[in-house]
């Protein structure tokens, strides 16, 4: 599975970090930063959260 995000639509809400910090991160100004695009073993169902719960909807679910 992987992820995208959009940091043009980001606004830095942080959600993605508190739900799966394994996939995303923040830089400086809050905006999401992908650890890996490629989601790690196990951490498939907290990113699935993390892109539903997002409030700006700058995540996404790429289909493999």
């Amino acid at each position: 599975m992987r992820v995208a995000g959009d940091r043009e639509i980001c606004m830095a809400a942080g959600v993605c970090v508190m739900t799966a910090d394994a996939v995303f991160d923040q830089d400086d100004d809050g905006i999401v930063v992908l650890i890996a695009e490629q989601v790690p073993a196990g951490s498939e169902s907290v990113a699935r959260n993390a892109v539903r719960m997002c409030p700006s909807g700058a995540l996404r679910i790429i289909a493999d």
